[in-house]
């Protein structure tokens, strides 16, 4: 069951895990606000939320090109 509950967090709420990590707030807690913004507003956070998982993502990606493992050289 822990192996799911890990997947479900890095996956698909990658984003609000990382920005309670940068903003040293609880992950739990940004997803709850996330959640009832989402309500309260119809759905337009998930935009900001898309746009947010791409840029980590390209983010990621940008740094694994500058800086190359031994295994990728």
């Amino acid at each position: 069951m822990n192996k799911f509950r890990y997947f479900v967090e890095n996956q698909i709420f990658g984003v609000c895990a990382e920005l309670g990590e940068k903003l040293n707030f609880p992950a739990s807690s940004i997803r709850k606000y996330f959640i009832y913004a989402t309500f309260m507003t119809f759905g337009s956070p998930i935009i900001l939320y898309l746009v947010l998982a791409f840029w980590m993502e390209l983010h990621q990606h940008w740094r694994r090109h500058n800086s190359p493992t031994i295994w990728e050289l």
